[in-house]
């Protein structure tokens, strides 16, 4: 029998990659967007279908899975993938803003997988792989609300999968370094304000520290088969790394200690 995956944001980076990924190794994809007219070059696909699914709006959530549901019978995986990264001074948010973010992160992966849970339980099967970051094992200056929720992915996950697996259900996190998609464009939402002159000198660090590159950014392809791996992998392995810069600086982080490392990072920006 064909198996399925529902993957959320799904119209480019490594939502799409993950999608044709999986696509061309056989399986049923359902790729969910905000926006279907995105995802036209994959909804020509065979055993592909593109459908609308904003994680925070319920009722696409609720549409979306039970179309997948009907059209392909059983929904074997689910990927969390859809996000994006607030960064600047916690001041600078509104508290609209900052609903945001965890809105989409944390509450939208929350209500996904409780969409698809009675699906997988129901069979008493099925691997949930929720994206992390790097950024949810260690932080960036002026990451206050993108890192908070990505190491609440990583506690809700790894607590999550106690209960899940008593079930026959898996949970993965996937842990990406640096990726050459479109995070840093209409996926990171930044927010200063000059009046606090304060701040400024740190956001200038930020900003110049960005600026100057370091690793060269993964290909969302690399992630793709890793994901590929932690749903086909048979394991109960809760963790995957992706990405040469995410192995290095995770490792790092476990060896060092809080002062050493938060030092690294500071001397990184310049701070």
């Amino acid at each position: 029998m064909t198996r399925t995956i529902l993957i959320t944001g799904a119209s480019s980076g490594i939502g799409k990659a993950t999608a044709l990924h999986f696509q061309a190794r056989g399986w049923n994809v359902a790729a969910t967007m905000r926006k279907p007219e995105d995802g036209n070059d994959l909804d020509v696909l065979d055993n592909v279908i593109v459908t609308r699914l904003d994680v925070t709006d319920p009722a696409s959530i609720t549409s979306a899975v039970a179309e997948t549901a009907g059209r392909f019978g059983a929904i074997d995986a689910l990927l969390n993938n859809a996000g994006y990264g607030a960064y600047g001074p916690l001041e600078s948010f509104e508290m609209e803003r900052i609903r945001r973010q965890f809105d989409t992160n944390v509450i939208g992966l929350l209500e996904v997988t409780r969409a698809v849970l009675p699906h997988m339980r129901a069979r008493r099967s099925g691997t949930v792989v929720n994206i992390s970051s790097i950024g949810g094992q260690m932080t960036f200056p002026l990451g206050t609300l993108y890192h908070g929720t990505k190491f609440a992915v990583e506690g809700m996950s790894e607590s999550l999968h106690y209960e899940l697996e008593t079930v026959g259900i898996r949970v993965k996190i996937v842990e990406p370094g640096m990726i050459a998609t479109e995070f840093s464009g209409r996926s990171f939402d930044f927010a200063n304000d000059p009046a606090m002159d304060e701040y400024q000198p740190i956001v200038g660090a930020f900003m110049g520290a960005m600026g100057s590159g370091g690793m060269e950014p993964s290909p969302p392809e690399l992630v793709a088969e890793v994901i590929w791996n932690a749903v086909t992998d048979g394991s109960d392995r809760l963790r995957y790394r992706a990405g040469a810069d995410a192995e290095a600086l995770l490792t790092q982080r476990k060896e060092a200690d809080d002062a050493t490392f938060i030092a690294g990072i500071k001397q990184q920006f310049g701070l």
